[in-house]
């Protein structure tokens, strides 16, 4: 899965550690979701989304694989 979390909190001016405080997680979860390391939790998204005031899939891509549709 692939997102946009860096680019839309980079855009809002917002850091990493402040992003990290705001959704209860460490600035370490927060660069792995942002380097694709980590696909978050239905729950995380849903605080990123609301945090950002956007949807869910304004910041996360999901692209599914050609042998999963079958």
């Amino acid at each position: 899965m692939k997102n946009r979390l860096e680019e839309i909190r980079k855009q809002r001016g917002i850091r990493q550690e402040e992003l990290a405080e705001a959704m209860g997680v460490s600035r370490q979860t927060i660069s792995s979701l942002e380097n694709g390391r980590y696909n978050p939790s239905v729950i995380l998204a849903i605080k990123l989304a609301r945090y950002f005031e956007t949807k869910v899939e304004d910041i996360f891509i999901y692209e599914e694989a050609q042998d999963e549709r079958k």
